[in-house]
C-alpha cells in the first residue's frame, strides 16, 4: 500500500477543520475534489476516518490514530526535503576541517564563528593533524577542508591565502644570538636543525632555508610533534625553523624565537581539493575570505607580531 503525501495533507487539513469547505479552502482545491480524495483514502485503507452528517464531521477511532501517523510521517518528510535541498544549496551538512600544528591562529575562530552564524544547520568536524601530514588531511580524503602552511606539495590541492607571517629561529635559551631581536639566514646556516618527520622535500627544503644557505645541511633531526621540537631545542642539541605563532601559542622557558629577516615568510591558507563540488566547502571559503577582509588589524598583528614577551 502506497498512500501519497498528497492523501495524507488533504486528510489531516480536514482532520484539523473538521470541517471540508474550509479545509479545501486552506489546501485551495475544490470541496468536491477534497471529499473524492478522503473517499479513495479510506477505500484505500479499507476503513472509515470520518463520521459525516449533514452538520458535523468527527474523526473515528481509526481517524484519530491516522492523524498521529500522518503528523509524524509529514513532519519526517518535509525535514528531511529541506535538508537535501539545504545540502544542496550549501546550507547544511558536515564539514571536515583539518589543520596543521600551530597553524589554527587567531582568525580561524571568528571564521568559525561567522560561518556557524551563516548556516546554523551546518556542522563542522575540526581535527589536528601534526608535521607528519602538510596537507591536513586533505591529501588522504579524511579532510573537505584544511588550515595549511604552503608550501603543500600534494597534488589536486587548492588555496586561499589567509595571512603571512616570518619565520622564526627557536634557538636554546643559552645559545648565543638568543637575545637578538633578528638573525641572517647565513647566521644560523652552520647550525643544526630540527624537522618533522615528513618525506616531502618541498616541505624539508623550506624548513630548513635550503633556498638560503651558505653552508651544507647537517642531517636534520627528525621530529614527530612541535612539542617534541621545542624540547630538543631547549637542551641546546639543535635549533628550529618555525612560524613567529610558536612564540605565542606555545612559549617555552628554555627557548627562544628570533626572526629570520632575510627570507619570505610562511603563508597560511585555507585548502580544499580542486573541483570539490560541494556547495558547503565554497560557502566556507566564503566566509573565510570575507572575515580576513574584514579585520585588516588581526591580520596586521599576525603578520607583524612582537617576540618580545617570550625573552
Amino acid at each position: 500500500m502506497d498512500v501519497s503525501t498528497w492523501r495524507m495533507r488533504g486528510f489531516v487539513a480536514v482532520a484539523e477543520e473538521l470541517h471540508f469547505s474550509r479545509a479545501a479552502v486552506r489546501l485551495n482545491i475544490a470541496q468536491q475534489a477534497l471529499s473524492k480524495q478522503i473517499q479513495d483514502l479510506e477505500a484505500e485503507l479499507r476503513t472509515q476516518l470520518f463520521v459525516r452528517t449533514s452538520r458535523s464531521v468527527e474523526l473515528t477511532p481509526a481517524g484519530a490514530e491516522f492523524l498521529d501517523v500522518c503528523r509524524a510521517t509529514l513532519k519526517t518528510f518535509d525535514d528531511g526535503v529541506r535538508s537535501v535541498r539545504n545540502v544542496g544549496l550549501g546550507s547544511s551538512g558536515t564539514l571536515t576541517l583539518g589543520f596543521y600544528t600551530l597553524a589554527m591562529l587567531e582568525l580561524t575562530t571568528p571564521v568559525l564563528q561567522e560561518f556557524g552564524r551563516r548556516f546554523p544547520d551546518a556542522h563542522v568536524d575540526i581535527q589536528e593533524y601534526t608535521f607528519v601530514d602538510p596537507s591536513a588531511g586533505l591529501a588522504s580524503g579524511q579532510s573537505d577542508l584544511a588550515v595549511v602552511r604552503l608550501p603543500v606539495s600534494a597534488p589536486g590541492i587548492e588555496w586561499e591565502v589567509l595571512f603571512t607571517e616570518p619565520r622564526v629561529v627557536v634557538l636554546a635559551a643559552s645559545h648565543p644570538l638568543a637575545n637578538r631581536d633578528r638573525v641572517s639566514a647565513a647566521e644560523i646556516a652552520d647550525e643544526q636543525l630540527t624537522i618533522g618527520r615528513v618525506e616531502d622535500p618541498i616541505y624539508r627544503d623550506f624548513w630548513t632555508l635550503a633556498k638560503h644557505r651558505t653552508a651544507p645541511l647537517k642531517p636534520p633531526i627528525e621530529t614527530s610533534s612541535h612539542m617534541q621540537e621545542l624540547e630538543i631545542v631547549a637542551t641546546g642539541r639543535a635549533c628550529s625553523i618555525t612560524a613567529a605563532c610558536a612564540s605565542r601559542f606555545t612559549p617555552h622557558a628554555g627557548v627562544r624565537f628570533v626572526v629570520i629577516d632575510d627570507v619570505p615568510g610562511v603563508q597560511t591558507a585555507l585548502a580544499w581539493r580542486a573541483g570539490d563540488a560541494s556547495p558547503l566547502v565554497g560557502q566556507f571559503v566564503d566566509v573565510a575570505r570575507q572575515v580576513r577582509d574584514r579585520q585588516p588589524e588581526l591580520i596586521q598583528t599576525i603578520e607583524h607580531p612582537t617576540l618580545g614577551s617570550t625573552r
